[in-house]
């Protein structure tokens, strides 16, 4: 992962963390949530950043700081397919 890549991963860690603080204790976020607030732009620019606010919470999820669920249920970051949430480890 280029610089770039990296610094925009610790941007969406951050971010996710803020608005996980934001919410109630046991709520969740999507990665979309996430990477809208992380986008500097107009449109739908904040796509791009999809896939890096996936591998953000992966590595939030590592560090033991938060949970990846699929219907509610926490998941591994390798076993997911399809939407994901994210919530505070717990």
């Amino acid at each position: 992962m280029t610089g770039t890549g990296r610094e925009t991963v610790r941007r969406l860690e951050e971010t996710i963390l803020k608005l996980l603080e934001r919410r109630a204790p046991g709520a969740s976020i999507c990665p979309s949530d996430a990477a809208r607030a992380a986008y500097q732009g107009d449109g739908d620019g904040w796509r791009a950043l999809m896939e890096p606010a996936r591998l953000a919470a992966h590595h939030l999820v590592d560090k033991g700081e938060v949970e990846i669920t699929q219907r509610g249920h926490p998941v591994a970051p390798g076993k997911t397919r399809g939407p994901i949430r994210i919530r505070r480890a717990g």
